[in-house]
């Protein structure tokens, strides 16, 4: 891994971009196993990485409207840190296995890079939805920039929200503009457990509530560590009373459709929240179905022992198992599954003795190669791993 001097980035991607040599960008490099691999150039076993370790300046704040500059290899537990001294927070998960406090959560780049959001889009949509504007390098060293400095910025080509998600294929993020929000004044939440019939009739009732969720995931038996799945609900607002009211409404709902209802304070509430982003795990899946669909996976025999946790509202999560508990034709089940629920799986982590393609082609295969073109033409950057294109041509 290679981390130089912001002054010496852009020339060493540029000679970088000379040789045609192939490399990965990178934040702290912690997730870099994540989804498929990337290989190095002919005769080296590991490909070069680039990072932006000493990218790590907060370069501007607006408290005022609610924005903030950072460089991408910032830790996210630093800038929560910083944010909350002013009172303020970006409104997104940590990422899995971030830690009880977030401090293996890696870079800022990296989270956006990855572009993965938890039960907290219930409430503030996904990560590329808190992004308002991008510095970048090309491969081949051309800096360029997208969005600006205020939420309400709409020219130009939307290149936010092509870099999130993009796994380091497109190029090297530099700085980041981010949305913040106010840090919720009060909380409180209602672990919830029982049969799926009526944890979905209490889903539903939820989502429809006068105060809407901060968050509401489901989470699978092995991860409530009962025979039964639950409901995680998080309420978040300016009025303590607004909050009690609301979850006494719930507590009467569920109580009524026979559920069990553990009370949760703030404390506990986070408790529970860093027990479902933490733990150590041979696979790591990230699932998405429609959200009317989440009990008919959750139900599925082959989800048998898995954590899981699915934000409820959107239908997308994570979840993960040792290889003993979980063998790979499994897996290949559980692909099937969620593809005839309308939905997709994609293997972040696998055991190495298995072999399964991280995601299948996207319908959309064509223009994601296309974009790759014109991006990356010389095919430097993350080689072997472009979201959307089942490179390995081996399916689940």
């Amino acid at each position: 891994m290679i981390c130089p001097e912001p002054s010496a980035l852009q020339e060493l991607v540029r000679e970088l971009h000379r040789q045609a040599r192939p490399w990965l960008p990178a934040g702290s490099g912690s997730r870099l196993h994540w989804g498929p691999p990337v290989h190095g150039a002919p005769g080296e076993q590991e490909p070069l990485v680039l990072s932006t370790g000493r990218l790590n300046r907060l370069v501007e704040h607006c408290s005022g409207d609610f924005t903030v500059t950072v460089q991408a290899g910032l830790p996210l537990k630093q800038l929560q840190a910083e944010l909350a001294a002013a009172g303020q927070w970006l409104a997104i998960d940590w990422p899995w296995g971030s830690g009880p406090i977030g401090e293996e959560s890696g870079t800022v780049g990296g989270l956006i890079a990855r572009g993965l959001a938890g039960g907290l889009r219930q409430r503030y949509l996904g990560v590329r939805d808190q992004l308002i504007g991008l510095e970048l390098l090309r491969a081949d060293g051309t800096r360029a920039r997208a969005g600006g400095k205020v939420v309400k910025n709409v020219a130009g080509y939307d290149l936010m929200r092509l870099f999130t998600g993009s796994w380091g294929s497109l190029g090297l993020i530099t700085e980041l503009t981010l949305r913040t929000y106010p840090l919720p004044r009060h909380r409180g939440g209602l672990l919830l457990r029982g049969p799926l019939p009526a944890l979905e009739t209490l889903r539903r009732q939820c989502l429809a509530a006068p105060l809407m969720p901060q968050r509401l995931d489901w989470w699978s038996e092995a991860l409530c560590g009962g025979e039964h799945p639950g409901l995680l609900l998080a309420l978040a607002s300016v009025s303590r009373a607004a909050i009690e009211d609301q979850l006494q409404q719930h507590r009467q709902a569920a109580e009524a459709l026979g559920l069990q209802v553990e009370s949760l304070d703030p404390d506990q509430l986070l408790a529970q929240e860093a027990q479902a982003r933490r733990g150590q795990a041979d696979w790591l899946l990230q699932l998405g179905v429609l959200p009317a669909q989440a009990t008919s996976l959750l139900a599925d025999p082959a989800f048998a022992g898995v954590h899981s946790c699915l934000a409820a509202g959107a239908g997308v999560g994570l979840a993960w198992a040792a290889a003993t508990q979980l063998p790979s034709h499994r897996v290949q089940t559980l692909r099937r599954r969620c593809k005839a629920l309308g939905g997709t799986l994609s293997v972040l982590q696998q055991p190495p003795s298995a072999s399964l393609a991280a995601w299948d082609d996207s319908p959309a295969r064509p223009v994601i190669e296309a974009v790759k073109r014109e991006f990356d033409p010389l095919q430097q950057l993350a080689r072997g791993r472009l979201p959307g294109v089942n490179q390995a041509g081996v399916s689940a």
